[in-house]
């Protein structure tokens, strides 16, 4: 589900108003709210966050596909499990279509300049592996890409496990839909303003 800055905004400032009240009500849920004098005052703190933090996305109704933008970059992922079978590097048919939707975004918004390639995996398997083909996959979609997109130039990079999406780990124990969300694909490229 994607939030709008807006929503975002809002959901955090109310979350912040809850937790700073500084009244012991608000810790001791036995205490009834009608407990609380009526002359009850609440401190309010200044918080100032950063915007830049806040970057929405919009996702795909099966969590296939995503893409975010922060400044004039955008930021396409596909999860791997629609790219390529299990273990591989090569991509499969499906991808071939995904791609060229992809191939349509890079020539309706691209500004020109560089389009990264960043390939990722889960936390399973050794670093070393993870690396290897984290970086495989990512060359497998700049190849693909390569050949629809003349005269692009293309940096494909392998991150292995170093930049999950989501925790592959929550209170102990893996996450299978997180893991599936962080074997992916990114395409990273400077928008027309």
């Amino acid at each position: 589900m994607s939030r709008s800055p807006e929503r975002t905004a809002a959901l955090l400032l109310a979350v912040v108003l809850m937790a700073g009240s500084g009244s012991a009500a608000w810790a001791d849920p036995t205490v009834p709210p009608d407990a609380l004098p009526a002359d009850s005052t609440f401190t309010v703190e200044d918080l100032v966050f950063p915007i830049e933090d806040i970057v929405p996305e919009t996702e795909s109704m099966d969590g296939t596909e995503s893409e975010s933008k922060r400044g004039g970059e955008v930021t396409v992922g596909l999860t791997s499990d629609v790219l390529f079978a299990l273990d591989k590097a090569v991509l499969t048919p499906q991808a071939r279509q995904r791609l060229q939707g992809v191939v349509a975004k890079i020539q309706t918004e691209s500004a020109g300049g560089v389009v990264r390639i960043e390939g990722h995996t889960d936390d399973q398997g050794g670093d070393a592996y993870n690396d290897a083909l984290s970086l495989k996959r990512a060359q497998a979609v700049r190849q693909a890409l390569q050949g629809k997109l003349a005269g692009v130039t293309f940096q494909a990079s392998g991150y292995g496990e170093r930049r999950p999406k989501l925790p592959n780990i929550v209170q102990g124990k893996p996450v299978k839909e997180n893991r599936a969300r962080n074997r992916r694909v990114e395409i990273v490229f400077n928008v027309k303003q």
